[in-house]
């Protein structure tokens, strides 16, 4: 769902004051003056709006209507994620409700049809809002529907990316890093510029949302982001060649599944060459 001048709603804490908008500013700045037993209208450049609410451009606009949303749903019983801010839950008996919120677009969902009406309803109630749909796209991921459950994927991003760096038609690799290749600080010549493989790594980091296979060597790559060389950009590169063989690959959040958590870890001790420090990590699904 979608809220309309969600800015608009936000209430100001502080004082908070405008120059008058062009064509009114004399209007707006006119005062009655009393000259010799006569009312006289005068006009005082000097004069500024006091605002009441919350407008587009305000420094306070944003945190104010998040703190608008949060307090009105908290008021229906929602509950605000401690490790995600942005995340409302709510769950009455069997019934479980979430709301993540961008800005001014909510995703809404539930494992009750009712209970999401509810929620929708209640929203209503309390702005303007447009209800989008079932959800397909956001924030560069696709979602799609089916028999076996919901599956999220990049395509698109996939793509986009392939033909930003040119390798739309480039010969697929089966793997996303060379397992005989040891990545180090000290290997190969330090680029000129470093800021076109930051922002390679950093969308690689967004596409391993939906893309975990990629995840190890985004890591592996990101750890170089302060001075990246020649052979670091191949490595990156690289990864994008093995995305060209697989730009539909995604998570499938299966219907049937217990929705249990799962957690994995592992470790390599002492495995950097340079440093010799270990990595560990861990994943929960």
């Amino acid at each position: 769902m979608d809220v309309k001048n969600a800015f608009l709603h936000g209430d100001l804490q502080e004082n908070v004051y405008m120059k008058m908008l062009p064509g009114y500013t004399e209007m707006g700045s006119r005062i009655t003056v009393q000259a010799k037993g006569e009312s006289v209208l005068k006009y005082d450049p000097t004069k500024v709006c006091k605002l009441n609410k919350s407008l587009y451009g305000l420094k306070q606009a944003p945190r104010q209507w998040f703190a608008k949303l949060s307090s009105t749903l908290k008021s229906n019983n929602f509950t605000q994620s401690k490790s995600d801010y942005s995340l409302f839950t709510k769950r009455t008996g069997k019934s479980f409700t979430s709301i993540l919120v961008y800005v001014d677009d909510l995703i809404i969902a539930g494992n009750d049809m009712s209970s999401i009406c509810e929620a929708k309803e209640f929203l209503s109630s309390q702005f303007l809002m447009k209800d989008m749909g079932e959800l397909s796209y956001f924030l560069g991921i696709e979602v799609d529907r089916n028999n076996q459950g919901i599956f999220l994927s990049q395509r698109k991003y996939v793509l986009d990316l392939l033909d930003e760096y040119g390798l739309t038609n480039c010969k697929p690799l089966k793997l996303p890093m060379d397992a005989h290749l040891k990545l180090s600080a000290d290997i190969g010549d330090v680029l000129g510029d470093p800021e076109p493989y930051q922002k390679l790594v950093g969308k690689l980091i967004y596409l391993t949302i939906t893309r975990p296979d990629i995840a190890f060597t985004v890591h592996v790559l990101s750890k170089f982001m302060h001075k990246p060389t020649n052979v670091h950009m191949q490595a990156a590169m690289r990864v994008l060649r093995y995305l060209s063989g697989s730009p539909n690959q995604g998570i499938l959040l299966a219907s049937h599944s217990s929705a249990q958590l799962q957690a994995y870890c592992d470790s390599d001790w002492a495995g950097c060459p340079t440093t010799r420090r270990s990595t560990s990590g861990f994943a929960s699904f």
